[in-house]
């Protein structure tokens, strides 16, 4: 759900800015505690699939393109500090080498992206981290919700985004529709990616994927 330049108006390009550098600010605080010799290179792998996956991308609305998140992808796997970084970083990336996502829209687009739809994700996760340790199956139901929740909530912060200070022109009923409606379906494809992927690195490595670390930071076998 990349935002190009212009469609938010300069108030609410600064006000999203801001709160994209305080939570980014608290994310790099908060990930020392989850960064360790396994979560460093898991972070950097899961930074190259969010990346490559997000390239994948189609129009929704003029000025916006759906695509696959990942946030919920990075959380569960590298945890929501360092995930929500891993997506920032793509966004960042993004925006100043491939022109996709304007520069005054990417404090807005951080927020949808990395913070809101990686928070949602994480959340849903954590609610349903007892299932999750209990089978396979609990483990790639909880990472499939958990990403289809992702994606919806982050569009869900798009539309409040527009609603606040929208400048294309375009109803916000209209909006609405649109973005919740495609990132429904987006999210249905993101769930099964992000669960047979977690499901993946949870039969070769379980040490890996930070959702089923106990406190003291072991994997559940």
């Amino acid at each position: 759900m990349h935002m190009s330049d212009g469609l938010l108006n300069a108030p609410t390009a600064v006000l999203f800015a801001a709160v994209a550098i305080a939570g980014l600010s608290v994310a790099l605080l908060k990930a020392r505690t989850d960064l360790d010799d396994r979560t460093a290179p898991m972070a950097g792998l899961v930074a190259a699939f969010v990346f490559a996956a997000q390239m994948i991308n189609f129009p929704v609305l003029p000025g916006v393109s759906g695509h696959l998140l990942g946030g919920a992808l990075a959380a569960l796997l590298a945890g929501p500090w360092v995930g929500a970084l891993c997506v920032s970083i793509v966004l960042v990336v993004q925006a100043l080498l491939f022109a996709d996502g304007g520069l005054t829209m990417l404090g807005a687009n951080i927020t949808n992206m990395a913070l809101i739809g990686t928070a949602a994700g994480y959340l849903v996760a954590l609610a349903l981290r007892r299932f999750a340790k209990r089978s396979r199956a609990g483990l790639l139901t909880t990472a499939f919700v958990a990403a289809w929740v992702n994606t919806v909530v982050a569009s869900c912060g798009f539309i409040l985004e527009y609603a606040i200070g929208g400048a294309a022109g375009v109803g916000l009923g209209t909006v609405s529709v649109a973005m919740i409606g495609v990132h429904a379906l987006i999210g249905l494809g993101e769930g099964l990616i992000t669960a047979a992927t977690v499901g993946a690195v949870a039969a070769a490595r379980p040490d890996l994927v930070h959702l089923l670390r106990t406190s003291r930071g072991e994997a559940v076998r």
